[in-house]
């Protein structure tokens, strides 16, 4: 009897340790996964980010959509600014200005208009591509899109002020991992009261373009 009851004892250890560690490592595999996924998605909200900012320098807005982005960059030029030589610590000293310089011919400063994609990204840039949630398909098969839109808020003082959005959610850039740990990741920003998933601005809340994950 007591053979029987110390094998139960060990069979039950063994269980105990083998579900603890089948938990630690889907808990680990998890969150390898979302690391990695996170990762671009984060480099491509960051590029939305500094299209959007020059689109609104140029119009005023935001673009309201990815094919007006997109139409932007590849269609539209902003003025870049060659500079040929710099002032000396003498010159500088002796008080001469770099609008000095430039009359009496020392230095030079060209101004080129150059296509809003080839300043901001270099000339292989695809824009279209801005669009995408990186590296993530749908159940269906096709591409996951980000979400955008745009919006106009009203600061403590009475400014208004023009915001974008644009983002993606855990349960759709994670939707094929591990549901439990899926579910705990939402439950966590609803506790939080925090975006559930990744996103650069808001449509809520004026918070100069920041991206959720600069918050942490």
């Amino acid at each position: 009897m007591k053979v029987a009851v110390k094998i139960l004892l060990v069979a039950a250890v063994v269980v105990l340790a083998w579900m603890c560690y089948s938990s630690l490592m889907t808990n680990i595999r998890f969150k390898n996964v979302e690391d990695a996924r996170e990762k671009p998605i984060i480099a491509r909200l960051i590029d939305i980010r500094k299209a959007q900012i020059e689109y609104k320098n140029r119009h005023g807005v935001h673009a309201a959509n990815f094919d007006e982005l997109a139409k932007f960059l590849d269609d539209e030029k902003l003025p870049f600014l060659n500079k040929v030589g710099e002032l000396t610590d003498e010159q500088l000293k002796e008080g001469m200005t770099e609008q000095e310089a430039v009359k009496k011919g020392i230095i030079r400063r060209d101004t080129f208009w150059v296509l809003a994609k080839d300043t901001l990204f270099g000339k292989d840039f695809n824009a279209d591509n801005l669009r995408y949630v990186p590296g993530i398909k749908k159940p269906d098969g096709t591409p996951l899109q980000f979400f955008m839109d745009t919006a106009t808020l009203k600061s403590g003082s009475g400014y208004t002020v023009k915001v974008f959005e644009a983002s993606t959610k855990y349960d759709d850039y994670l939707y094929d991992q591990n549901k439990r740990l899926l579910g705990n990741l939402d439950e966590e920003a609803k506790v939080l009261k925090k975006f559930p998933g990744l996103r650069v601005g808001s449509l809520t809340e004026i918070n100069n373009n920041a991206g959720n994950w600069e918050n942490l």
